[in-house]
């Protein structure tokens, strides 16, 4: 029961200083209502702005969040899924893991480096990765730009966020999304301006109408979009950098998290006006998912706000890990071809063997991960296929608030042999012709 009794004040600063100081005892927890502000107010004797002015301090300090005709309550911590593990004894199809056979001899370029331990006051970026990024960005960054080091994608792209936003900010992002970025959102007080994506990529217009709505920033991937696979076209690419042009306060982030094994091209669209923008490259898809290093070229702000967040000698990226990350990148280059080639004929496999079983998969899949619409909602689907023998992301995951995208499955193509494709296009191509409630019941191939 919410302890309003309690409250006390007679200032906003006063009333919200209260509240806190119940939630910090325990004696309002999260989901409690606080008192409707007439109420409060006239509890208080003071005008019902001050109530109204000392609520807005709390819901921008994360303790609160109003919830229209149900008023204000005391936060929770929003629980962020993660990949999904695999039920045990079922084929997985559902993880986001890459294939562990496509993965560089981490053990063996471990033994080549030579590696000194690293002491207090040493530079946060590996000397070796940043001449690396500086190699590989020259012909594709046409500005300039400093480097800098994060725990990975979903650690930069925080980061980048906090150093350039407050709570209750806009930001911009792909409808279906990257299920940790919507997280990220969520867990640091943003908003989410849900853009439509197509088979080009994120659709221009949409993109304006949310910048015009106040976005201040959007997060883009260019290269094999999560859960779609989609990467942007070179047209594309030049409508959004042209929608964002207009725009240049806009924070831009793009997340290339699958460079080194994607089949198309990056394709920049931060425009040269842009003030404030990064591109993060993480290496977890092609290095391995233990590897947390993502390296990030942005321009020189930007590189300081988050300089100052990874400092020396307090939180810097293991240099070990740097150093490790380098030499792979710049070693494996037949693995990175095998394992681009290896991906595109696991997903051209799965999507041509349910294209004949009548399964729809309409975006042009790069990566290893295919999108299947089930318009009706895919709960009941991943349910038979689990009874089947097959683990299967739902996609409502990856649809963030207010989306307006097609529900579906997210299918992760990565492990999959040639049988299996078969047999799981068959089994999902009876699912979609028949009712929910009545699957087939066949087992899956090992």
């Amino acid at each position: 029961m919410t302890d309003r009794t309690a409250i006390r004040g007679t200032t906003a600063g006063e009333i919200s200083g209260s509240v806190r100081d119940l939630v910090g005892a325990g004696r309002l927890r999260p989901g409690d209502p606080v008192p409707p502000i007439r109420e409060l107010a006239a509890e208080l004797g003071v005008h019902r702005n001050t109530v109204a002015a000392a609520y807005r301090m709390l819901v921008g300090a994360g303790v609160a969040e109003t919830r229209g005709r149900h008023g204000t309550v005391i936060t929770a911590l929003p629980q962020l899924p993660g990949e999904a593990e695999a039920h045990r004894g079922l084929v997985d199809l559902s993880s986001g893991n890459p294939d562990p056979a496509l993965l560089p001899d981490v053990p063996a370029a471990l033994s080549r480096l030579g590696y000194r331990m690293q002491m207090y006051g040493s530079a946060a970026v590996e000397p070796r990765l940043a001449q690396w990024a500086r190699r590989t960005w020259t012909g594709e960054v046409d500005v300039p730009f400093e480097v800098s080091v994060t725990h990975g994608a979903v650690d930069a792209v925080e980061r980048l966020l906090l150093a350039h936003l407050t709570r209750g900010d806009l930001v911009a992002m792909e409808d279906p999304c990257f299920y940790a970025s919507e997280g990220t959102l969520r867990l640091n007080g943003f908003r989410a301006a849900p853009v439509p994506v197509d088979a080009a990529g994120m659709e221009p217009a949409a993109l304006h109408a949310a910048l015009v709505a106040g976005a201040r920033a959007v997060l883009i991937t260019p290269r094999v979009h999560s859960p779609t696979g989609v990467s942007l076209t070179a047209d594309r690419a030049a409508e959004l950098r042209a929608v964002l042009a207009r725009h240049p306060h806009v924070l831009v982030l793009e997340d290339d998290h699958f460079s080194a094994i994607s089949r198309t091209p990056y394709h920049r669209t931060t425009p040269p006006t842009a003030r404030r923008w990064a591109l993060v490259r993480s290496v977890a898809k092609f290095l391995g998912p233990d590897l947390r290093v993502a390296v990030v070229a942005s321009d020189v702000d930007t590189a300081n706000r988050l300089g100052t967040r990874l400092r020396p000698g307090a939180t810097w990226v293991s240099r070990l890990l740097q150093q490790l990350a380098a030499e792979l990148l710049e070693t494996s280059a037949d693995t990175f071809t095998r394992a681009r080639d290896a991906y595109r004929g696991r997903v051209d496999t799965l999507r041509a063997e349910l294209a004949a079983g009548g399964v729809e998969t309409p975006f042009p899949t790069n990566g290893f991960n295919v999108w299947v619409p089930i318009p009706e909602g895919p709960a009941a689907t991943v349910a038979a296929l689990h009874e089947s023998g097959w683990s299967v992301r739902d996609g409502a995951l990856f649809l963030p608030p207010g989306s307006t995208a097609t529900p579906g499955l997210r299918i992760t193509a990565a492990r999959l042999t040639p049988p299996q494709t078969r047999e799981f296009a068959r089994c999902l191509g009876e699912l979609r012709r028949s009712p929910p409630n009545h699957p087939p019941h066949t087992p899956a191939l090992p």
